[in-house]
């Protein structure tokens, strides 16, 4: 496996900067927004990514571990990552980017959509 562990890398750097933007209006409130919008934001940009990007990336390394083509490992990879820029500052780096919204979250629910699918083919594909 040498795919999978190029977009985790990646990604796991995304995360680590939405992590910091998190952290860095943490000054008065430990647990929560405080009711601060901007905080708000900045927390559900890091959650969404919590939320979506591990199973993807389960998904990815169980489809290369099981000798899917690179070129389509790469195809999700990349498009996961994408999504996931676009996602992550429209949630984390501005307040009305509607286009980074609306994209990344349709490329990321199309990944997860394509990965699921090719994982359950993968897995009837060795019941015949």
């Amino acid at each position: 496996m040498s795919i999978t562990p190029l977009y985790a890398g990646l990604l796991a750097i995304l995360f680590l900067v939405l992590s910091i933007r998190v952290i860095q209006m943490r000054t008065n409130v430990s647990l929560g927004d405080g009711g601060d919008p901007n905080l708000l934001r900045r927390i559900r940009g890091h959650a969404n990514f919590a939320e979506y990007v591990p199973l993807i990336l389960l998904m990815m390394a169980m489809l290369e571990y099981g000798g899917m083509r690179g070129w389509l490992l790469h195809v999700i990879g990349a498009t996961l990552l994408v999504a996931r820029v676009l996602h992550g500052i429209a949630l984390s780096f501005t307040t009305k980017w509607k286009f980074g919204r609306f994209y990344g979250t349709l490329l990321t629910f199309i990944v997860l959509l394509l990965s699921a699918l090719l994982c359950i083919w993968q897995g009837l594909k060795t019941l015949v």
